[in-house]
């Protein structure tokens, strides 16, 4: 190229623009928030992510001095707002509480997912996690231990009877991979949410199921046993309830959650977010109420997100493939 003066003047004036672009991109993001931010919830009002995320990011808009408005977008097994914050401007001002579904499942679970959980999202960091329970009801289902329904099941194949909240939910991958360490077969009868199957437990309609500890541990009464618990180790939550581990080793599994932005948003917002969220888990009196719903909280760096999300995605990749589970 030749260098005229023309092409002085021009590039100089583009690098004058750049300049000014970098300073106000700076300056914003130094700035940042200067208006609402939305955090959008994948589910219904009044679950346990949700009263999460109204909890939480009241107190994150209190350190950064901006009102983080909820979004409830529930639909398609979270796909429905986790797309719509992997399509929006990535400026910090659109954020997805999302969970085991949206950032490692689902992308398996369904044969055309709208968004890619590791090309799409800025992770921030991992946000909490809900202990999974083994309830029995020992009217419909006599046993005791891990042991005595693995004894069972084998006894009478597919004639032992499990619910869930839904077809692919943490809680049916849970029973489907202790089904596959176990080598037994279950029949699973699947619910639209979590309380019509609770329902039918209690009933005596259905034998077992995997739930969260929240849940669980006001079911615990009469027939209704808890036989194990699907962390690694025991829980505090349930003394002297064993893992699933003690029979099954390596055995583990959670409905956790975490915190993203759309890919591409600055990592000075991105390293905002985290801090502000560390220092609101941090305060006594949120995680008090956090614990109290059966929420363990977590913290993470956003590097860490992103390598649990992965493996958590080649992990329940097997167990769904195994089981032949898929969603449309």
């Amino acid at each position: 190229m030749i260098w005229t003066r023309r092409n002085i003047l021009v590039g100089m004036a583009a690098a004058s623009a750049a300049s000014t672009l970098s300073s106000w991109g700076a300056f914003a993001q130094a700035d940042y928030p200067a208006r609402p931010v939305r955090v959008v919830v994948p589910y219904a009002a009044g679950g346990g992510t949700d009263f999460f995320a109204r909890l939480v990011f009241a107190e994150i808009g209190k350190h950064l001095g901006q009102q983080f408005v909820i979004e409830n977008k529930a639909g398609a097994g979270t796909n429905l707002g986790a797309e719509a914050v992997a399509k929006a401007e990535p400026d910090g001002y659109t954020l997805l509480l999302g969970d085991t579904a949206t950032y490692a499942t689902n992308r398996t679970l369904y044969s055309k997912l709208p968004f890619d959980p590791y090309r799409d999202f800025s992770p921030i960091s991992l946000s909490g996690r809900f202990a999974l329970v083994l309830l029995v009801n020992t009217n419909k289902l006599n046993v005791k231990s891990v042991q005595e329904l693995v004894a069972a099941a084998k006894q009478n194949p597919g004639n032992t009877t499990y619910g869930t909240p839904g077809l692919g939910s943490p809680f049916h991958l849970a029973t489907e991979l202790l089904a596959q360490n176990a080598g037994i077969k279950l029949t699973h009868v699947p619910y639209r949410g979590a309380a019509p199957a609770v329902q039918d437990l209690v009933a005596g309609n259905i034998g077992m199921m995997f739930i969260d500890f929240a849940t669980a541990r006001a079911q615990l009464s009469g027939p209704i046993k808890a036989i194990a618990v699907a962390s690694p180790g025991p829980f505090a939550g349930l003394p002297g309830v064993p893992p699933v581990a003690a029979d099954f080793p390596g055995f583990e599994a959670w409905a956790w959650q975490g915190i993203v932005a759309p890919a591409g948003t600055p990592s000075e917002i991105i390293g905002k977010l985290n801090d502000a969220y560390r220092r609101a888990v941090s305060q006594a009196e949120i995680r008090d109420k956090l614990t109290s719903a059966g929420i363990e909280v977590l913290q993470s760096t956003p590097e860490e997100m992103s390598a649990y999300m992965r493996a958590e995605g080649e992990k329940w990749e097997k167990v769904i493939k195994t089981a032949n589970i898929k969603l449309e």
